[in-house]
């Protein structure tokens, strides 16, 4: 289940943050100053293949896949910083219904939010 660690670092001229934990999966979300939801990050499949979608209200959807770096250091050198690198696929359904299972603990407004983008992004890849 996902629960939200109280004291996220904040940082200077960036929207307010809350971030939401759980250890398959984590939500961070992004307030404008009328503390609507301007953008959100889900990451997901976090032990193994993480991926991340995020949604902004100015530039829409992104999906990633993490590279954790490990292929990316040579033999003496430690492995490079993870980075997010594009990756088209993305099992909505399964996400979806995994975010519904851990969200039942967030404020209804953020967990309705972010299930229904979710959603519409599927449904926008689908076509």
């Amino acid at each position: 289940m996902l629960y939200e660690i109280k004291k996220v670092k904040q940082h200077p001229g960036e929207p307010r943050r809350r971030w939401f934990f759980d250890h398959e999966i984590d939500l961070t979300v992004w307030f404008d100053p009328a503390n609507k939801i301007e953008s959100f990050q889900i990451c997901y499949d976090k032990p193994g293949d993480p991926h991340a979608l995020t949604w902004s209200r100015d530039a829409g959807f992104q999906h990633h896949r993490v590279d954790d770096g490990e292929e990316s250091g040579r033999a003496g050198y430690a492995k490079a910083i993870p980075i997010l690198v594009m990756d088209g696929r993305f099992d909505w359904h399964r996400i979806a219904e995994l975010f519904v299972r851990k969200s039942g603990d967030l404020p209804r407004y953020i967990a309705r939010f972010v299930s229904a983008k979710i959603v519409s992004y599927g449904h926008r890849k689908s076509i």
